[in-house]
């Protein structure tokens, strides 16, 4: 994956449509070629010249991202510096670094790319006009263009490109890599946002997920100071126009839950909330697609077989150029990117009014919470505060096959860049005055943990979804859990009695309540450092771990 540096780009006499707002205004000079918001078949062409990728059979794009298959979460950098030192959550998730080693970095950079070409694509973040920002990707790779063209929304006309002037500016140069020693990082490797100059800048990786993730952390930043709930979640809305909100980390189903044909779908991972209700922050979807079933998922696997769609580590025949969506020798973590008008059903305008239902997805690889419970607004604070799941195979360097328990609070704490309390004040401002039921869907395992017993099947999951979106569960009767105590149905159509009372597919019930009564003990080992920032009703939300938790199951 090179420039073509001694020979001819096959779109070299294209013009794309170029902004006034030049790439000199970033001391980005010298360049060889600078290629402006080429369309996506021009891409192609560009991706398949320069040995990015391949060609697959019905015309996706497939194409490795390098040594790094997914996020490098330790490898991310926040600038401190006086406008927004008191405003970071400082900590493992933002780790602060200087101003000078941001400037020396970029001055490399800047040096780098000199006698390069390089691919520009002007776009914008935030489906409400409101709130809408005006966002740049300078990017090394042709793929990296398209991906940017793919996930975020489009300027509309010529001269929309021709005015924009980007309010933040992602430059991704995997071939850049810096000096540990010298830069004082723990890696080669970086992905460093600085705010005040309203720009990130990533090096010696590859994977697209960083550009996303870049942008969606700066919304994560700036809304919640203009009174938006920034969100890591899905959000779809049903036939009588109430829109339903899906938390969750990464492989816990909300791209899979949230593409159902019966509603229509605003976006599958980044919103905000404002006084106009929901809008997605994408134009795109940027799917896990291991494993992913034509039956269980036929809308996304629909996108995984169309021109335009990229297909990130995902195993190909070289010959036949079919693509083996079961294939995991490359990664677990397995990437589709396509625009979201690739999903039937998806909504044009990306937006919904305020939510009806809101859902909390937790994959539990213990094996011992409920498949589905309904939890209080108080509940509902811990829940999102605590963000239990467990991390599954590949979404970030380091992860394995077996799921890692892990608390991620807001269920995107490597996004956050507030501290927890905003958000969930947030969410309790909007819960209160708006209204919401809200879920505990748990797609983890049943009859024991990762490795004894098996994942809920996802028609058992999708059939007490639709229950509670449907309120099928309103009127049921429910018992509450003896250690959680949130309220689980005692019926649901369609789903087993096995798997409403998880203790009943174990093998010994002993040995459930004590993996449960762990699970509550880790649970209360983390929200301690959350306690002092939050109410009294809400540390009592929380799990009673007692001996006798078995009595009443």
């Amino acid at each position: 994956m090179s420039d073509l540096l001694h020979g001819t780009s096959p779109t070299h006499h294209q013009v794309g449509s170029k902004s006034d707002y030049g790439l000199d205004r970033h001391g980005l000079t010298n360049l060889k070629t600078a290629y402006w918001n080429l369309p996506t078949a021009t891409l192609y062409e560009e991706i398949i010249a320069r040995g990015e990728g391949s060609l697959s059979h019905l015309g996706p794009i497939v194409l490795a991202s390098g040594k790094h298959t997914a996020r490098s979460a330790q490898d991310k950098y926040i600038v401190r510096e006086p406008s927004t030192e008191d405003k970071i959550w400082w900590g493992e998730q933002n780790r602060p670094v200087s101003p000078e080693t941001f400037d020396s970095l970029y001055s490399r950079i800047q040096d780098y790319v000199q006698g390069r070409e390089l691919f520009v694509q002007d776009c914008y973040v935030g489906a409400d006009p409101d709130y809408r920002l005006p966002v740049r990707v300078i990017s090394e790779y042709a793929w990296h263009g398209l991906f940017a063209r793919n996930m975020f929304l489009l300027p509309d006309s010529e001269e929309a490109y021709r005015s924009h002037v980007p309010d933040f500016t992602v430059v991704a140069v995997p071939g850049f890599k810096a000096d540990p020693e010298r830069d004082g990082l723990r890696s080669s490797t970086f992905i460093m946002l600085n705010f005040a100059k309203r720009m990130c800048i990533i090096g010696d990786t590859g994977y697209s997920g960083e550009i996303k993730k870049s942008v969606f952390t700066l919304m994560n930043f700036l809304l919640p100071l203009q009174n938006v709930m920034t969100m890591h979640c899905a959000a779809n809305i049903g036939q009588d126009g109430g829109s339903a909100l899906f938390f969750g980390l990464s492989g816990t189903g909300k791209t899979t839950l949230s593409a159902d044909p019966s509603r229509g779908l605003i976006g599958d991972d980044e919103h905000g909330w404002s006084e106009n209700g929901v809008f997605n922050f994408e134009g795109g979807c940027y799917a896990k697609v291991i494993r992913l079933s034509l039956t269980a998922e036929p809308e996304i696997y629909a996108a995984t077989r169309r021109f335009g769609t990229i297909l990130e580590n995902v195993a190909y025949d070289p010959v036949t150029r079919r693509v083996n969506l079961d294939d995991a020798s490359i990664t677990e973590n397995t990437r589709a990117s396509y625009p979201l008008d690739y999903i039937a059903n998806a909504v044009d305008e990306k937006r919904g009014g305020h939510p009806k239902d809101i859902v909390l997805l937790t994959c539990d690889a213990q094996g011992v919470l409920p498949p589905i419970a309904r939890l209080s607004t108080d509940q509902t604070l811990y829940h999102f505060i605590s963000g239990y799941t467990s991390k599954v195979g590949g979404t970030e360097v380091g992860l394995g096959k077996e799921p890692q328990i892990t608390f991620s609070t807001c269920f995107g704490a490597p996004f956050m860049v507030h501290h927890p309390s905003t958000y969930a004040a947030l969410l309790k401002d909007k819960l209160e005055r708006h209204g919401a039921t809200c879920w505990l869907l748990n797609t983890g395992w049943v009859g024991g943990p990762f490795g004894v017993g098996h994942r809920i099947s996802i028609q058992h999951t999708r059939a007490l979804l639709n229950a509670a979106l449907d309120g099928l569960l309103d009127a049921v009767e429910y018992y509450e859990d003896p250690i959680f105590g949130f309220e689980v149905p005692k019926f649901a159509p369609g789903v087993p009695e096995d798997v409403l009372y998880p203790a009943q597919a174990w093998a010994s019930q002993d040995t459930y309540w004590q993996k449960y009564r762990e699970l509550a003990a880790r649970f209360a080992e983390n929200f301690a450092k959350f306690e002092d920032a939050c109410s009294p009703e809400v540390r009592a939300a929380g799990p009673v771990v007692e001996e006798s938790s078995a009595a009443g199951a």
